[in-house]
């Protein structure tokens, strides 16, 4: 039987490991530590879980601290779910991503590799995000400290934020945030105080009741900004009066709309969005094409680093103007749009058909004549019907979720055979077991990490994957 609540003192933290986890080792065993730990931090730690050979806990004292650490920025550093590397310096934050992707290609993938590019960090490391989504919530989440200062007593008050780690119910009321440049701020804080003073009902999860649900700010390096307040159910005179007041306090934002959501759960991609103000959508600019984005689209969500990111796809694909390019997992068309100038055709294929229809739309407002989009499964669209209509691909693009490519869709990949395939990541783990899948009919030409995300310890990787000569 093992023992509960085992603490290890004064362990000493050497370095990190996958999921922002930091990392250390004792008696032979190695231990993977959350809480805002630095290697060089000498911490005790409350063990979750503890194996034979590993184990699992939360720092809960700091005997020294690594001379490594900066000052978080942020008033909410510690409690909030996100920037959870603000404590470090943000070239080594680059250091670690970069490992990262090499302990996952190497370990999960067991893959031959040519020397990784250096990663691409961002050049915004503050207000980098064009997009949040808040939460309203009738009972604030509140730290010790504050309970404290209340002597004990833990008073109930509304909150428009962030959910708190773990903890499905709990939403910390956020005064400043510094993922997005202004008026993003005013504009949360604006509705909440609103809310409050006129006693508007904020969402109880538990009880699935009240009326403010979430609230989706979308800012633009275009200068637009849409914004869509989801309510639980229809209050017309209520919703008017604070839109309206949003509008007048916050004049540079160019739409607004609000959606009902009487489900169980946040999801709005199968409700339908109204418009209040403004034409319903909003615009972005990578280079010179523009984007259409509408309340329920992807885009990615850092712009500039976006940019960048698909700079390097477009590079890895070395497109010469002759080829044929299959964009999997296309989306809203971004990058297939983004490459077309430099390809012969480009063909993209989306399961989620609204996004096929802004995939269109967007190719049309680009003047790009040059790509056809397709809803459905790969696997069940390119059949022989389809490469006789369209051509075989000499490139594949492949963006998938974080679950990484079903294996189908690898299987399907290898009977296609095509020249070059360029796999974009946001997961390297998922990314480095496709890899090893694919690794018997192709090998890995080129490696680059990019840096979507400052102070996370999520991490984009893009690879150059070119068929084996003898295959």
């Amino acid at each position: 039987m093992r023992k509960k609540n085992v603490v290890l003192e004064k362990v000493p933290v050497t370095a990190y490991a996958a999921e922002g986890k930091a990392l250390a080792r004792q008696d032979g065993k190695v231990i993977f530590i959350e809480g805002g730990v630095v290697p060089g931090d000498v911490v005790d730690v409350r063990l979750s879980k503890n194996k034979k050979d590993w184990a699992e806990g939360k720092a809960i004292h700091f005997h020294s601290y690594s001379d490594k650490r900066v000052t978080p920025f942020c008033a909410h550093f510690g409690t909030c779910g996100g920037c959870k590397w603000q404590m470090m310096p943000y070239s080594l934050q680059l250091e670690y991503k970069q490992q990262q992707v090499a302990d996952h290609l190497q370990r999960i993938g067991k893959l031959v590799l040519p020397e990784m590019s250096p990663i691409l960090g961002s050049a915004h490391t503050e207000h980098y995000r064009n997009k949040l989504e808040f939460t309203f919530s009738n009972k604030a989440y509140l730290t010790n400290e504050e309970i404290q200062a209340n002597n004990g007593e833990i008073p109930v008050r509304p909150a428009l934020g962030f959910h708190v780690p773990k903890l499905f119910d709990k939403v910390l009321d956020i005064n400043t945030c510094y993922l997005m440049q202004e008026p993003v701020n005013l504009i949360r804080n604006t509705i909440r105080d609103y809310a409050i003073a006129h006693d508007l009902t904020f969402y109880d999860i538990r009880l699935q009741e009240g009326w403010l649900r979430n609230l989706v700010v979308r800012l633009c390096t275009t200068g637009e900004i849409m914004v869509n307040l989801v309510i639980h159910h229809e209050d017309k005179a209520n919703r008017i009066a604070l839109l309206d007041h949003l509008l007048q306090t916050v004049p540079a934002i160019t739409t607004v709309l609000y959606t009902i959501n009487p489900k169980k759960n946040d999801s709005i991609f199968d409700l339908d969005p109204k418009v209040y103000f403004g034409k319903g959508y909003a615009e972005e600019k990578l280079e010179d094409f523009i984007f259409k984005i509408g309340p329920k689209s992807f885009f990615q969500t850092n712009t500039y680093q976006g940019e960048v990111l698909y700079k390097v796809t477009r590079d890895f694909a070395e497109l010469t103007g002759s080829e044929i390019v299959y964009d999997l997992y296309c989306g809203t068309g971004s990058i297939g749009i983004f490459v077309s100038r430099q390809a012969k055709k480009v063909v993209g294929i989306e399961l989620i058909k609204e996004a096929i229809d802004d995939a269109r739309e967007n190719a049309a407002m680009n003047n790009v004549n040059n790509a056809e989009f397709y809803a459905g499964d790969v696997v069940d669209i390119c059949d022989d019907a389809f490469f006789a209509h369209h051509g075989q691909p000499d490139v594949i693009i492949t963006d998938p979720p974080r679950a990484g490519m079903h294996e189908k869709l690898v299987n399907k990949l290898l009977e296609i055979a095509a020249p070059k395939i360029v796999y974009v990541s946001c997961n390297p783990a998922t990314q480095a077991r496709d890899l090893a899948l694919l690794d018997d009919m192709y090998t890995v030409e080129k490696v680059q990490p990019v840096d979507m995300f400052p102070h996370t310890h999520h991490i984009e990787n893009v690879v150059l994957l070119k068929k084996r000569a003898n295959k």
